[in-house]
Parts: C-alpha cells; structure tokens; sequence
C-alpha cells in the first residue's frame, strides 16, 4: 500500500557516491616526483653558479699567513682585500668587525660572514679558547683552511689515538654527506668554504641557538646577516 500524497511519509534520498582516493594520491606522487627530478637537475647545474674555487682560497690563505705570521686581524684583512679585488664588492662583505657567535653541533665559535648566496659561503670561524663538536652532515663541500692553531678530525671506523691533524696553512675538506668529530684548540682560526646547498645548511647552524643556547639576539643578527648577504648576491644575479 503505497503511502497517499500529503501523508507526511519522505522517501530517503540514496547515499552519496564514495569518493575514491586515488586520483590525489596519484597526484602527490606524481607532484614529488617531479619535485625531486627538478632538484636532482639544479644540483647537475649547481657548479655553474659557483664564482669561488677552494684552490685559490687556498694560496690566498697561504699568501696571508706568510705575510702577516700569527697576527690574525691582518690575516683576515689580507683575505678579504684580496677578495674584493677579485671578486668585487657586490659578492664580499667588507665588513671585519661583523662578527657574531656560532654554535653549531655542540662547537661554539665566533663568525664573519665573507660571502654568503644560494650556492655559497666563506666565512671565518675561530676561537681564542678552543672548542670542538659535530661537523654535521651537509649537502655541500665544506674546506677549512686553517689560518692559525690546530684542528683534529676524526671518524669511525678509524679507532687509533692518531687524529687527523690539520695546521695553519693546510686544508680539511669535508666531502658532501660525510661527518666527523673535530676539536680546534686554543687560538685557532680557519677560512671556512663551502659549495653546494647552503640553504639545507642553516637549520644545522640555527639548531643549537634555538635548543640549547636561547641566544635570540645573537641568532637574529645572524640571520638578517645571512639574509642580507644572500639577497644582495641574488640582487646581482648570484644564486
């Protein structure tokens, strides 16, 4: 007996069709995978964008140390004029009294920013009263060139008592991906260069400001340094 118009009974409206989930999961896979072959060809390319060379920065820091022998000050001014000579104004910040404090993998140190950009960075990194701590594990090159004092290295498996060893004048290089412990004993200094990512780079950098140290001054005058350096290179077409 079917029910008589106007008798109140509704028929329910059927379900709603399920929505399958594939068609935006399909779209996530395929949007990250275009985002990781987009970043697998910029590090192809990245070596183009590249304006300093680890061998040069090399005989520079050599050049200075046998000019000015452990007086640092001049050893730092002797690099940057040099610099700025090559490279111009535009891509090195003149600036030797910017220094800031540096904690990073439990090492603590003060820090002039030289060269900052996408692809780039040459700092001086040191201190009158030794430290050490983590490397940490870049996606980029990092050279240090020690400009006085002494700095050990040392990674597993290698268990001897013999660090590696690295004096004023010579070069540690840190390769992509790798890792050490290291110590830089009192009064060591070094030019700190490295090429890849940098970007990737600074949460390893900020990390301990923000965990351990609470030092927010000191990390925002880092970071509008690093910002500012980074931005004036991109201003001039340095990425």
């Amino acid at each position: 007996m079917t029910p008589k118009q106007g008798s109140g009974s509704v028929t329910p409206s059927p379900p709603p069709p399920r929505t399958s989930r594939i068609p935006k999961l399909a779209a996530v896979v395929t949007l990250l995978a275009c985002f990781a072959l987009l970043c697998q060809y910029l590090d192809g390319i990245k070596d183009r964008w590249y304006i300093l060379d680890a061998t040069a920065l090399h005989e520079v820091s050599r050049e200075a140390i046998a000019t000015h022998k452990d007086d640092v000050p001049q050893i730092i001014s002797h690099i940057v004029q040099n610099l700025t000579a090559t490279y111009g104004s535009n891509h090195i910040n003149p600036r030797e009294d910017e220094w800031v404090f540096n904690n990073a993998g439990g090492a603590m140190g003060a820090m002039y920013v030289i060269h900052a950009s996408i692809t780039e960075y040459l700092i001086i990194f040191g201190t009158p009263l030794g430290t050490e701590g983590h490397t940490g594990r870049h996606t980029a090159d990092d050279y240090f060139h020690i400009l006085q004092g002494e700095q050990w290295a040392f990674s597993p498996p290698n268990l001897t008592k013999e660090a590696s060893v690295y004096p004023a004048g010579s070069v540690h290089h840190l390769r992509r991906g790798s890792v050490k412990q290291y110590k830089m004993h009192e009064g060591c200094f070094a030019l700190e260069y490295a090429r890849g990512w940098i970007p990737l780079m600074l949460p390893f950098g900020f990390a301990d400001s923000l965990s351990s140290t609470l030092d927010i001054p000191n990390l925002y005058y880092t970071v509008v340094i690093t910002a500012r350096e980074m931005g004036r290179n991109l201003w001039v077409g340095k990425i």
